[in-house]
């Protein structure tokens, strides 16, 4: 740990100085300083610190500024921004330097204390040591063209239980893959690939096919549960998939009523009529739509007034942060109510510990998933585990 490089670059001498001593204090003993970004800069290229200290604030070349200089430089340091302006601009700061694909340890507000700022470079020595067991390997565009053939996707469901009585009453298809040695391999070593070669269609039909047939499987079985699966924005400007849906229900004479459709918007939508044309026709069929990571999205409040949606998912990102965090807080309470106003039922992602799932039941959220409850399993896992929660219909 007290081998990692530091580099602080802040304009005010004094507190260079000040976090020099609390850095020596918890062990870490090679810092480095530059008094704007300029400087930053070139001390990032001479020296190649592991982990840079970032005020947002300075004369010259700000923190921001800064940032995105680091990023066309792809620099893979650790990030932690500091400032003495209010908690807003530091949240927002941290977002664009994710948003710059930066690995953005946190942020702190002035003064620095030893203790956040001691939790924040645990994290890096974390991260480095998760590195060392070796990175997850990509799988390569040839790699995912034979596996969508030879059947490598797998579906993983996670259950969603109803807060009223934690009883299960349906689960999120999720797709894994999985290597010609059986080994599963998560979606970050094969979806961005999949998105940036046009495959995400194939992806989805597959993924889609399946949770249908699972569905239909556990129904006969006597599980009468609904499923969602996940489709990007992409997939949904093209009209065929009314028919990949339609007919995947059809085939497997599934009830639409327990078909859900999430729409996953990680970018802004160009081309609003196809989206719009096909969910509609599709919430006309009785499935429902769920908008998915409410908040996050680009323009979720347009998106909802213009969809038939049924159902809004909140993001883990405000149910993590709510016991502690007003704003995070806000944005929940806020969702909930809008939610209701709608007409739309509610369910929260993510929900990890006890506190967490206190404070949605008492917002009056409907469905809670989440590492609290279950984690994403296959198919017959699901199944052992609804029957032992008594969430089958007697037979």
């Amino acid at each position: 740990m007290g081998m990692a490089k530091i580099l602080i670059v802040d304009d005010d001498p004094f507190i260079t100085k000040l976090t020099t001593k609390i850095l020596t204090k918890i062990g870490y003993d090679t810092v480095l300083a530059a008094e704007d970004g300029a400087r930053g800069l070139e001390a990032v290229e001479a020296h190649g610190p592991d982990i840079i200290i970032c005020d947002l604030n300075m004369p010259g070349m700000d923190g921001l500024e800064f940032l995105r200089h680091l990023a066309e430089r792809n620099a893979a340091c650790g990030i932690v921004l500091v400032s003495g302006e209010e908690k807003r601009i530091l949240q927002t700061a941290a977002q664009l330097a994710e948003a710059h694909r930066l690995n953005v340890l946190g942020s702190l507000q002035k003064p620095i204390k030893p203790d956040p700022l001691k939790a924040l470079l645990d994290t890096y020595a974390a991260q480095q040591e998760a590195a060392k067991r070796g990175p997850i390997d990509v799988l390569s565009l040839k790699d995912i063209q034979d596996g969508l053939k030879s059947g490598c996707i797998d579906v993983f469901f996670q259950p969603k239980v109803s807060v009223a009585d934690r009883r299960i009453v349906g689960v999120e298809a999720l797709a894994r893959w999985r290597g010609a040695d059986g080994r599963l391999i998560p979606p970050i070593a094969f979806v961005p690939v999949i998105e940036d070669n046009g495959l995400i269609d194939e992806m989805t039909r597959q993924v889609f096919e399946k949770s249908i047939a699972v569905l239909a499987d556990w129904w006969r079985k006597g599980l009468e549960i609904s499923v969602a699966v996940n489709f990007s924005v992409d997939s949904l400007t093209r009209y065929e998939v009314f028919d990949l849906v339609s007919q995947a229900i059809a085939k497997e004479q599934a009830d639409p009523g327990y078909v859900t459709i999430e729409v996953t918007e990680s970018r802004i939508m160009d081309d609003i009529a196809a989206p719009l044309e096909i969910l509609t026709r599709l919430r006309m069929k009785g499935l429902g739509l769920a908008i998915d990571d409410y908040g996050t999205g680009a323009s979720s409040m347009q998106q909802l007034k213009r969809i038939p949606f049924t159902e809004l998912k909140i993001d883990r990102a405000f149910v993590a942060g709510a016991p502690q965090d007003e704003e995070a807080r806000a944005m929940l309470e806020s969702s909930v109510s809008l939610a209701k106003r709608l007409g739309l039922s509610t369910v929260a992602e993510g929900v990890e510990t006890e506190t967490e799932w206190d404070l949605v039941a008492k917002l009056g959220v409907d469905v809670v998933q989440g590492y609290f409850i279950a984690k994403p399993m296959p198919a017959d896992e699901v199944f052992v585990w609804a029957q032992e929660q008594g969430g089958l219909t007697s037979s």
